[in-house]
């Protein structure tokens, strides 16, 4: 097993190299420039902008300033950011926890929500939880994040005032988790809403498909509970889709949140991003993409060694390559 996570991570190397490449060459492609906004704005010389530039390295080709980004990481140095002379690693830690404290409220509750749906519409179809299931399922694929936001701002935030509109605590709050939890509650289920509709129907699907199985009617056949068949059974038989389900919803969660953080105005990397893109902050949005880019492929690796337990045959096979 250890040899097979030491083989996944020197292939990732390839791979993370190719989408830090990637986007810097994109960002430093897109129109404008990091100093743009002061040159339209008259309020420096040519004479201090290229100063200014050449001080930034902004002057170098691409590949160059590339490379010289690259070697900075490989110290464990990520820059420094050109908007605010603040180091890009404090920067990203300071918004780490708000980011991941979202994002992991909606899908924490997206899969306590959304697999027992799938499996109970699964065993009981037509029925009451069915149609339950099919209207989450369908709200979820067919609501834009943003819209969604909006209409609940504007409906229980500013018409109900049920919940506040915006930010991470109240105005002059001590950090009180009660005054966190009420200002989490709208963006958590505006990220979690998606993903929900993607478990059901998963779900739903991968247990129909085991529950006509032999070995299920078997089981039946020999007097087992039903709930006995489809927790031991039906359920444990179908979590290979479900968790390949869980894995690709991390980046479409990652995407929601980027576009919630900002509408909400939740202090996370997701509108940290956003800022740094429109200043052509280079540094941070390198930063922003490192740790993204991280964060995903720790998740396909845990997610490939979660199939192991979950299925001894690919155990044994990866025990062979190993």
């Amino acid at each position: 097993m250890i040899k097979y996570v030491i083989k996944r991570l020197f292939y990732a190397i390839p791979v993370f190299l190719g989408i830090t490449f990637t986007v810097y060459l994109l960002i430093n492609l897109a129109p404008g420039g990091p100093l743009s906004i002061l040159a339209a704005s008259g309020e420096m010389s040519l004479s201090d902008l290229e100063a200014l530039k050449a001080s930034l390295g902004l002057d170098k080709p691409v590949l160059v300033r590339y490379f010289l980004w690259l070697a900075d990481l490989l110290h464990g140095n990520l820059g420094t950011s050109y908007r605010t002379s603040q180091a890009v690693s404090m920067m990203i830690g300071q918004r780490i926890i708000p980011s991941l404290l979202l994002t992991g409220t909606g899908i924490i509750g997206a899969i306590i929500i959304g697999i027992p749906l799938g499996v109970v519409s699964a065993c009981k179809p037509n029925s009451i939880w069915d149609h339950i299931s099919t209207f989450v399922a369908f709200i979820g694929a067919s609501v834009p994040n943003f819209f969604l936001s909006l209409l609940l701002i504007y409906v229980l935030a500013v018409k109900m005032k049920l919940f506040p509109t915006s930010g991470m605590y109240s105005a002059g709050s001590n950090g009180d988790w009660k005054d966190l939890l009420y200002h989490l509650a709208l963006p958590a289920f505006v990220c979690g809403i998606q993903p929900i509709g993607n478990y059901i129907k998963q779900t739903k699907s991968s247990v129909l498909e085991v529950l006509n199985e032999e070995y299920i009617k078997t089981a039946r056949s020999k007097g087992l509970r039903n709930v006995v068949i489809v927790i031991k059974h039906a359920f444990r038989n179908s979590l290979i889709p479900i968790v390949t389900t869980l894995s690709l919803s991390v980046p479409f969660l990652i995407g929601g949140a980027v576009v919630t953080e900002q509408i909400f105005a939740w202090p996370g990397i997701g509108s940290l991003m956003i800022t740094a893109i429109t200043s052509r902050d280079y540094p941070v949005i390198m930063g922003i993409t490192i740790f993204y880019a991280a964060f995903y492929m720790l998740i396909v690796l845990l997610v490939d060694l979660a199939y192991s337990l979950i299925d001894p045959r690919i155990r044994l096979a990866k025990g062979k390559e190993s």
